[in-house]
């Protein structure tokens, strides 16, 4: 039983299992990378099985980072059952075709400006009408249900407690002769923070062989946030934001946090605690999203008793490019809520591109921000920003905050596997970046768990589980990118702060004479090898 890490191995994003039986191959997520240019760029290249030889997948939940490569794996030959919960498939309904219309929009972008420089044209790692093929191949399961999956194979969900459909999978393998070998493993997805809003906490039972982990906040406390200081947290910095005249920008994600967002907004304005502003939801993804969860309110905690609706008076949902597009003469005393929430796709990056250069607006951070992405550098104070290929001065405030992760912080992580004790065979550390790695690993030996079953693999490791915990040993194997190219920004964001640095100097050179000697300098440089 072979178990390769195709994705969020070293990194957050693009989480896949493959997992190889005597009887069947599976996977545990399929999702897209995402980040610096460097790690999107394997979206485009090809998996690292054959989709044709893979029997089914199990789907933990509907963030594109575990689920945005199963259209592409339907297109390149997968025939098989994607197993995920009802609240997943709703979601994905549509947020793979919204994924696929996206991709088609920023090639047909990036191919415009491809043939202006004289480069190939870029084909979309797939469409709008490939998602939507994709979702014939889904089929709902129940929560805490067993399911028979694959040849030996049966699993059942466990409510994880990140979002709406959320799912911890337990996965049970039977192999050898007439199946006398059985393996238990837990797959966690992502685990949501004790007492979150909307969701009751995360939930799986123990004793396994191996558990894969996320660490996404390993090493990192979070305040025990309360609805009350939630609510408060935003309304300071919405009324801070409005105070200064221009407009508040709130990159979010379409799932949960948009809706998150709404609710506490709508309390806010019953309470009179901020104006009465306009909202505009400009993401036609988070609309049709906010609608799955008024379809599924019915197994939602919280609504009821938030005293507002995700509908009212000064919300206004935007969906046709027209709309958003009015938005635009809007230049101050307004909210404006809008997808990607790493500010990489969608429109906020329009509205971005409207406000950022202005001193009254302000950008409000609401989400993780993956190393590499438009909002990390906006969050690590970058001076300037490119935007559709125009260089952009950032005079907004760019403000952070932290109360609305959809993720349990390093001590609820640790706390959620002591609960799955024993663990017999392995823990393999997974969804996380190198620094939250290292410190759950240092808390899981704090906790008494030996070292020697905690397990930290890199991209495209592969370990043969069926020789137990005494012999965890990755077998070698063709890396797509060393672990050193995995983490943090790549050569593209060293070129764009390297451009950026340049027009900054040759902006405040005393005359036209200082800007050609610093270009001067640059051309020896570069013409010098050994300075190369």
């Amino acid at each position: 039983m072979i178990l390769t890490f195709c994705g969020a191995a070293g990194t957050v994003t693009g989480s896949c299992y493959w997992l190889q039986t005597d009887r069947c191959q599976f996977l545990v997520d399929c999702g897209m990378f995402q980040g610096s240019k460097t790690l999107k760029e394997l979206n485009y290249g090809p998996f690292p099985f054959d989709p044709k030889e893979i029997s089914f997948v199990l789907l933990t939940h509907a963030h594109i980072d575990h689920s945005g490569l199963i259209p592409k794996l339907v297109k390149q030959g997968f025939t098989g059952q994607i197993f995920a919960t009802r609240g997943t498939v709703d979601l994905l309904t549509y947020m793979l075709p919204d994924s696929g219309g996206i991709q088609e929009m920023e090639v047909e972008r990036l191919n415009r400006r491809n043939a202006r420089r004289g480069r190939p044209e870029v084909t979309p790692i797939y469409g709008r009408e490939d998602a939507q093929a994709a979702l014939g191949s889904f089929s709902s399961v129940e929560y805490e249900t067993w399911r028979d999956v694959g040849n030996g194979v049966r699993a059942r969900f466990w409510n994880a407690g990140h979002i709406l459909g959320s799912a911890s999978v337990e996965v049970e393998v039977s192999s050898g002769a007439r199946g006398a070998r059985l393996s238990r493993l837990l797959f966690s997805g992502d685990i949501g923070p004790d007492h979150k809003l909307l969701h009751p906490d995360p939930d799986a039972p123990g004793n396994w062989d191996w558990v894969c982990c996320e660490a996404t906040y390993g090493g990192r406390p979070r305040v025990d946030v309360t609805p009350e200081h939630r609510r408060t947290v935003l309304a300071e910095e919405v009324n801070k934001a409005l105070s200064r005249g221009g407009n508040l920008l709130i990159p979010a994600f379409a799932v949960e946090r948009t809706q998150e967002l709404l609710l506490d907004l709508g309390a806010l304005f019953d309470q009179n605690r901020i104006p009465q502003v306009p909202v505009f939801l400009d993401s036609p993804l988070a609309i049709r999203a906010t609608e799955v969860f008024e379809k599924n309110a019915s197994v939602l905690e919280d609504i009821p008793v938030v005293g507002a609706s995700f509908r009212r008076e000064n919300v206004r949902f935007t969906e046709s490019v027209d709309e958003s597009k009015l938005i635009a003469r809007v230049k101050g005393g307004a909210i404006i809520i809008a997808g990607s929430g790493m500010c990489d796709a969608g429109r906020i990056r329009h509205h971005l591109k409207q406000n950022l250069w202005r001193s009254s607006a302000t950008v409000l951070l609401v989400g993780y921000q993956a190393p590499g992405s438009l909002g990390s550098l906006l969050a690590a104070g970058a001076g300037a920003v490119t935007i559709f290929g125009e260089d952009l001065r950032v005079k907004a405030a760019i403000r952070q905050i932290d109360v609305y992760s959809g993720h349990a912080d390093g001590d609820e992580l640790i706390n959620w596997l002591m609960d799955r004790m024993p663990v017999k065979s392995g823990i393999f550390l997974t969804h996380g970046e190198e620094e939250a790695l290292s410190a759950m690993r240092a808390g899981l030996e704090a906790k008494g768990v030996e070292p020697e079953r905690i397990v930290i693999p890199q991209l495209d490791d592969a370990v043969d589980l069926s020789a137990g915990h005494a012999a965890i040993k990755f077998k070698k194997k063709a890396r797509r990118l060393t672990p050193e190219a995995v983490r943090g920004p790549d050569w593209h964001n060293d070129l764009a702060e390297f451009t950026l640095r340049l027009r900054e100097k040759m902006e405040a050179a005393a005359d036209d004479r200082s800007r050609r000697k610093i270009i001067r300098r640059v051309v020896r440089a570069l013409d010098d090898p050994k300075r190369l």
